[in-house]
């Protein structure tokens, strides 16, 4: 059996004005006992007994418990029981080749944020979280939520340019020399681009929900940041129907370009069948060995004027079909 990661839990509590560093359940119900401020726990692929000891603290919702552990989630948005729970996806390469999909839970309460993840990605390597964890807490929790959801869109930007660099290989690889392998780079684009759509395209709605309502938890001065990462959307998602439509036009350039040269291929086969078979009829009528007998001619003489004849017979035939353009 494969083994499973060990849950890892990190964060940040703001007390007393001070920076506090969380490294254990202990350590987020210490903070929260001393008066937090804001606080900040990531878990990196969480249990139960992690989630369960930090429910005391966090009041945390036994729905939204068992969401982030069955962790087989749709992009949404909910409120429940006084959290709002946020799902996400970030997009990235496996390897440098597959295109993969990680869900990353948010949840928002009062004076804090948790969000639980799989180790494929890593919040505090983001430059926002790693230059400065008190300027990113000090405003509050629902800062932290939109750096962190500004940053996982702003991931979303590498990786479709790269799937617009790859819609225009594959018009260029179709146009030149279409091929099986081109054909399979193709359906690999395609279902690259169905991730990213069931990905990014719910996250449009999700924010659109959080800017034009109104939410407790988050200030509504904040309201303005999290419209900007809504406009990011708009242009992702307009940008991925765009790619889907590209996509689909050079599947179809491909299957027109696979049957003109089909049509190609039939047009020169034909052709050089009429001349076989305009060189095999006049020898069939005539017969090679009777030409003599059958021009009163000598034999020599017979033979030699029907071998003309064909030749001349495959001669026209060819110039013909060279003037059409068959051959």
């Amino acid at each position: 059996m494969v083994a499973m990661d060990e849950p890892a839990l990190r964060g940040y509590a703001i007390v007393a004005d001070d920076l506090r560093e969380l490294r254990s359940i202990d350590e987020v119900h210490a903070a929260h006992e001393a008066g937090a401020s804001s606080i900040w726990v990531d878990v990196t692929s969480p249990d139960g007994p992690t989630l369960a000891g930090l429910a005391g603290c966090l009041q945390l919702h036994p729905l939204v418990e068992e969401d982030i552990l069955e962790r087989n989630q749709r992009a949404k948005v909910e409120r429940i029981g006084g959290l709002l729970h946020l799902v996400a996806f970030e997009l990235s390469y496996i390897e440098g080749q597959t295109l993969g999909a990680s869900e990353i839970d948010l949840v928002l309460g009062e004076g804090f944020l948790l969000t639980t993840h799989e180790p494929d990605w890593d919040p505090f390597a983001l430059e926002t979280v790693s230059r400065d964890p008190r300027a990113l807490l000090v405003p509050g929790p629902d800062h932290v939520l939109w750096a962190l959801c500004d940053a996982i869109v702003d991931g979303y930007f590498p990786v479709f340019d790269r799937l617009g660099d790859a819609i225009e290989q594959l018009q260029d690889a179709v146009m030149a020399r279409p091929s099986r392998a081109v054909v399979e780079r193709l359906f690999r684009l395609r279902r690259d681009l169905l991730l990213a759509r069931h990905a990014v395209s719910p996250q449009r709605e999700i924010f659109n929900q959080l800017t034009n309502r109104e939410e407790p938890l988050i200030d509504p001065e904040r309201l303005l940041y999290f419209r900007d990462v809504y406009d990011h959307l708009i242009r992702l998602t307009d940008e991925l129907d765009s790619y889907r439509e590209l996509a689909s036009t050079t599947l179809d350039v491909y299957l027109s370009t696979v049957n003109n040269n089909l049509s190609e291929i039939m047009k020169r086969l034909t052709a050089v069948t009429v001349i076989l078979a305009g060189i095999g009829a006049v020898a069939g009528i005539f017969g090679m060995s009777e030409a003599g007998s059958a021009l009163r001619l000598g034999e020599a003489p017979g033979f030699w004027l029907i071998t003309l004849a064909m030749l001349l017979v495959a001669g026209l035939a060819l110039v013909y079909f060279r003037r059409i353009d068959w051959l």
